[in-house]
This record gives structure tokens, sequence and C-alpha cells, in this order.
């Protein structure tokens, strides 16, 4: 943890002391780099103007993961927007769970036209009007992926029109169904308007054998298919003979399916009172005038 209120501690250069703030600008970053997004946010920027100037940088702010992060999880509403607005269009890469309402995902897309790839995990509190509306403005998204969330056969439609750059879409389905629930309505808007797919994940899809052939027909570019936990098909005789020509790297419905959600270790089920303190970013006065800081402090 970086203290804003500690002197610049002096390093060793040939023999002489030097201080931090006149560390070279690349090595400042990579070291700034390594710190979390309040760290950085609440304090790293408030210790020198030569830190702050690092700090305010939108390379800085390119490519974000606000998966983990621990007991702050509560603040990533408040951190998205500042970020966003740090990154004066220039992020590229979003990775984020318990994101809502609307309109933080409507922000998201107004300050972040140049995004690349866009990861949302834990998102029900987003409507689908919501998402569909906020994934059409984003026309060079190449990676998509949605987990604990279903997007209807329309709204995949309208998402493929908006997105004609997407190669990656990884659907991690809300709920598993059993065999007997079958609905084609995804693949078939998948086939009908992602042409350009390298990479499709559907955990736990309903589609049925029309809809998979269908998306084989369609995505000719298509070298890895994820079907885990997808069963109403059998993926045998000519369909299995077909994937495994077509795909190079195959994940047939009853693979393991490696829980895609372990990782990030993820509590929605706390309750208000279990909720940890944690300090108001703007309490904080981010970013303040340049004039309030000197290299001297």
């Amino acid at each position: 943890m970086v203290s804003s209120s500690s002197s610049l501690t002096p390093v060793m250069k040939d023999g002489e002391c030097r201080s931090w703030s006149e560390l070279p600008y690349v090595l400042t970053s990579s070291i700034l780099r390594r710190l979390d997004y309040t760290d950085i946010l609440v304090n790293a920027q408030r210790v020198c103007r030569s830190w702050r100037r690092v700090c305010k940088d939108p390379a800085m702010w390119s490519k974000i993961d606000l998966r983990d992060l621990g007991k702050f999880r509560y603040l990533v509403k408040t951190l998205c927007r500042h970020i966003l607005d740090l990154s004066q269009g220039g992020l590229v890469e979003l990775d984020m769970w318990y994101i809502g309402p609307d309109s933080l995902l409507d922000y998201i897309a107004y300050r972040s036209s140049n995004l690349r790839s866009l990861k949302l995990d834990l998102i029900s509190m987003i409507t689908t009007d919501g998402l569909t509306e906020a994934l059409g403005k984003l026309p060079l998204l190449e990676e998509l992926e949605l987990s604990r969330y279903t997007l209807s056969g329309d709204s995949l439609k309208v998402v493929g029109q908006s997105c004609p750059k997407l190669k990656t879409l990884k659907l991690h389905s809300l709920e598993i169904r059993p065999p007997g629930y079958g609905n084609d309505d995804d693949a078939l808007a998948i086939a009908e308007t992602m042409h350009g797919l390298r990479f499709l994940l559907l955990f736990g899809n309903c589609l049925t054998k029309v809809g998979l052939n269908a998306i084989l027909d369609n995505c000719l570019d298509l070298e890895h298919l994820d079907l885990r936990l997808c069963f109403n098909f059998k993926l045998v005789g000519d369909l299995e003979k077909r994937c495994s020509e077509r795909i190079k790297v195959l994940r047939r419905p009853f693979d393991s399916p490696d829980c895609p959600y372990d990782e990030r270790e993820i509590h929605a089920d706390i309750s208000d009172d279990e909720v940890p303190f944690v300090p108001d970013v703007n309490s904080y006065g981010v970013f303040e005038s340049d004039s309030d800081y000197s290299d001297s402090d």
C-alpha cells in the first residue's frame, strides 16, 4: 500500500541519493501498474506531481480488470467511472463483474467506443435492452464474454450486426438445463450475423443439431468450439465427423465443465449487514489541481 502522507523515500544510484520522483517515466509507470486500482486512485496519485502525471496518463488505463477487488468490490461502479474518464476513450480491454445498472453500461459504451474486449460476469442487474443497446455502440469489439446472463436470439443478432469485427464470443448460460429444452434461437442468430468468429463458447446452451449445423455452415473461420453442457444433440456420426474435420479445438458436451466461476470467488449472497467498510473514493478528492502537489512533498 502506498501512503499519500509519507515522503518520497530516496533511492541509491552511483552512491548518490535520488528521489523516487526522479525515476524515468517508463520505470515509474511499470511500478505503478503493479498496484491495485484503489491504491493508485486514492494514494499513489497523491504522492507527488510526477507520480500524478503518470497516474493520469490514459495509457495507464487501456486494459482494466475489475474482477478481483477483494473487499473493495463494492466500489466497482465508482472505480469504473473514474477509470473511464481517465482513459479518455483509450480503453481497449475491460473485465468486470457485478455490473449495474444500465446507466453504468451505457456510460462504458459512451466513453469507450474503441473497446476491443469486453467481459462481464454476474450481470443480472442489467436489462436485456440495456445490454443490447450498449453493445450496439461498440463497433470495434472483437471479443465478448458474458457469464451468468442470457441474451435472446434477437439481441445476439443486433450484437452481430453492430460488431462486425467480433472474433471471440463466450456465453456462459445462467441456468444449465437438462435435455428436452432445445432452442436454436441463439445458434441461428450467431450463424446469421457472426460469420467472422474464430472462437465460440456456448457453455450450457440449448442448441440442437440444427443450430450446430447452421453455425458450421456459416462460421467458416471457426477454429475453437466449446459445447460443454450442451445436451440437446448427440455429437455422433456425420455431425461428429464434421466437427472434428472443421474445428481445431473441440470441447464436447460431456467434457469436464471446469466451472468458470470458482476462480472469481464471487460472494453475491452477502447481506447488507456483512458488507465491510470501504472508503468513499470521492471523499479523497481524486485528482485535485496540480497546484496541490509538489515533488518535494
